[in-house]
């Protein structure tokens, strides 16, 4: 059931979380469930948690929706293999942290739990009840204002606890504070904050023709251009695109981003270098390129990226 009360938008799909709305209305009629806001007070921390954004799956997702009765819990279910899910992450950390204890984010792997079922999207849990939010990657200006009536239509039925975050003390009093990136480097991180990739892409770019070495800015740049190219395309598009014309080199780089962005590194380095090595001499240059990119996407440190450079190697030698 949605709350009349929340701008909800994109809804559909999901998680199925009746199941939990169930329990909780059972264990309400039981006597088992506290009602919201019986055991904090407002703004009282009722439990302590390390960090506001949690990772987990089913037993997680039991376990908060009774956290619930106490603050409202925000639920991300996630995909990495959909580009939307890779830049919304990012926000929701931001704007869940941001909010002093008053609410908690529960990511779920969707591949990782497919017993749980369902497409990414965003929930909220609100005494115990699952509220659908939105799909996709709304505009940042729509998230913030979700969030912050979600806070507040919480806070009129009585859910106004919080949450203490301890974080790591130990690792954070013995580690150096992080030195401040360069202003085009941190350009580039705001905009990814607010899922702004092409702006993130422009500062990248800047920051390369003024320092043509730099190669923090290069590595940035090809992480946030597999953004941009996976932008609007599906899996399925992309998968059936790719099937339908094995010989078309630009489906063949789409399926090799859709797998490097889905953590399926080496499937995406055999393909293109099978692409290489059966390309024609005038193509070769650009699969080389393409190949070098998702080197730098990946990390150079990685025993993946060192398998397929030698790979690559012994192809332009051969």
């Amino acid at each position: 059931m949605t709350d009349p009360n929340l701008p909800m938008s994109a809804m559909g799909g999901g998680v199925d979380l009746s199941g939990l709305a169930q329990a909780h209305q059972q264990g309400q009629q039981q006597g088992q469930a506290p009602q919201p806001g019986q055991q904090a007070q407002s703004g009282e921390a009722f439990m302590a948690l390390p960090d506001a954004v949690v990772n987990g799956g089913a037993a997680e997702l039991e376990q908060f929706s009774q956290h619930s009765t106490q603050l409202p819990v925000l639920v991300q279910v996630y995909s990495t293999n959909d580009p939307d899910s890779v830049a919304l992450t990012p926000v929701l950390e931001e704007l869940v942290r941001s909010a002093d204890g008053r609410l908690v984010l529960l990511r779920i792997d969707a591949q990782a739990h497919p017993e749980l079922g369902g497409q990414p999207s965003v929930l909220a849990l609100v005494g115990g009840r699952p509220i659908p939010l939105f799909q996709g990657n709304p505009p940042r200006e729509q998230i913030v204002q979700v969030v912050n009536e979600l806070i507040q239509v919480a806070a009129q039925q009585g859910i106004t606890g919080s949450v203490k975050i301890t974080g790591d003390q130990d690792a954070a009093a013995s580690e150096p504070a992080p030195k401040p990136l360069p202003p085009l480097h941190q350009e580039a991180q705001d905009a990814l904050q607010r899922g702004d990739v092409d702006a993130a892409k422009d500062a990248y770019e800047r920051a390369l023709r003024e320092s043509p070495a730099d190669e923090d800015a290069k590595i940035g740049l090809a992480q946030v251009s597999l953004l941009v190219r996976l932008r609007g395309k599906t899996l399925a598009e992309i998968r059936e695109r790719a099937a339908n014309d094995p010989s078309s080199i630009d489906a063949q780089f789409d399926v090799a981003d859709l797998d490097i962005s889905g953590g399926h590194v080496d499937d995406a380095f055999n393909r293109l270098l099978d692409l290489f090595a059966k390309t024609d001499a005038d193509n070769k240059t650009r699969v080389r390129e393409r190949i070098l990119e998702l080197f730098d996407v990946v990390g150079s440190t990685d025993a993946r990226v060192n398998r397929a450079r030698q790979q690559l190697t012994n192809l332009l030698f051969s």
